[in-house]
């Protein structure tokens, strides 16, 4: 896959996960590729979040952010244990803010609100414990058609 991301776009990403995770323990992941190899992206989402092995926090409290570049294709997915936390349109309405900056042509910021948004709520339901937290997953953007993160 060809990054689409300039280096100072990946780089506010990975800042905007770091700071929306500072305050809780909830893991945030963001993946890109050219094309959603499945008709539907939350059932390709759904593959990432597994290959990433995102279902094995502590708490079940990993989101997932999947976006097919070429085909403009998006998901965003939570794990059981906020998934079960949220109110019921959460998902949704991160979905709609997030599309409403693509429709305009801004990616990055797209996927900068929807970051905060699902932070404020991981904050909500799974705050930051200084004694037990830890960064159990990468926060590095994923890559391409397979899910592990690129060197």
């Amino acid at each position: 896959m060809t990054n689409p991301l300039t280096p100072a776009q990946e780089a506010a990403l990975v800042a905007a996960i770091k700071q929306a995770e500072v305050t809780t323990s909830g893991e945030i992941r963001v993946h890109l590729e050219d094309t959603c190899p499945t008709p539907e992206p939350l059932d390709r989402a759904a593959q990432v979040f597994a290959e990433l092995g995102m279902h094995q926090t502590a708490q079940r409290n990993g989101v997932l952010f999947y976006l097919a570049w070429e085909t403009r294709q998006f998901a965003v997915i939570g794990d059981a244990g906020i998934n079960a936390a949220v109110p019921d349109d959460f998902w949704e309405t991160t979905k709609e803010t997030v599309l409403d900056q693509f429709r305009a042509g801004h990616y990055v910021t797209g996927l900068e609100r929807g970051i905060r948004m699902v932070g404020e709520q991981l904050q909500r339901y799974y705050p930051y414990n200084a004694a037990t937290d830890r960064n159990e997953l990468d926060d590095s953007i994923s890559f391409g058609d397979s899910a592990p993160p690129r060197p």
